[in-house]
């Protein structure tokens, strides 16, 4: 599938811990490096700005989370990348804003609960155990995983290159960024992509 080069969205989501803000960033130096321009919208970043003063609750969260939507929209239409990486926890407004954008790649960052609660190293999966951080998601708040993301990778067993690969792989297949050879020549990973895009209703 060649590349069209016109602008869409990538969106992180996954608990707290699991990579997306790191995958984000080093999804966008590859993409730079590539020619494209790249907005990274990281969900800490927009509650200090975008989104100051919105709580926690399921209406909050929804509405943080279709702000970002929104930017992310303006971005893609005008020929930008836009990366979103937010925890994101509720799958109705995820869909919501694949609906409202159109060029929207889900990519799971996939963590054992366990394996986020070993390394904690912000100490907050701790504090939410103790009850001292209310309504924190995937203790006393709900996750609820995607079931058709695009991508997922494994960022409890690998590595920031691994995964980091797997995403790069999965946008040329789509057509949403230029191939670059070295990804394109692991067949193994080529398989396993175009297995799960197929699966999706993907032509690939």
């Amino acid at each position: 599938m060649g590349c069209d080069m016109l602008g869409f969205t990538l969106w992180f989501t996954g608990l707290s811990g699991a990579g997306k803000t790191t995958l984000a960033h080093a999804v966008e130096r590859e993409l730079r490096d590539r020619g494209l321009k790249v907005e990274v919208l990281d969900g800490d970043v927009v509650r200090t700005n975008l989104s100051k003063g919105l709580g926690f609750s399921r209406e909050d969260r929804d509405t943080n989370i279709r702000r970002i939507g929104f930017v992310c929209k303006l971005l893609s239409r005008n020929e930008v990348v836009a990366i979103a990486a937010a925890i994101s926890p509720y799958k109705a407004v995820r869909d919501e804003n694949r609906g409202e954008i159109g060029r929207f790649v889900e990519a799971f960052c996939d963590c054992p609960l366990g394996t986020l609660e070993a390394r904690d190293t912000k100490g907050l999966y701790a504090r939410a155990r103790r009850g001292e951080v209310q309504q924190f998601t995937g203790i006393s708040d709900p996750y609820e995983p995607p079931d058709r993301a695009e991508i997922v990778v494994d960022t409890g067993r690998e590595n920031e290159r691994q995964s980091a690969g797997t995403i790069l792989r999965t946008l040329e297949l789509l057509g949403y960024i230029p191939e670059r050879g070295s990804a394109a020549a692991d067949t193994k990973l080529d398989g396993s992509i175009r297995d799960r895009l197929r699966r999706l209703g993907y032509q690939v």
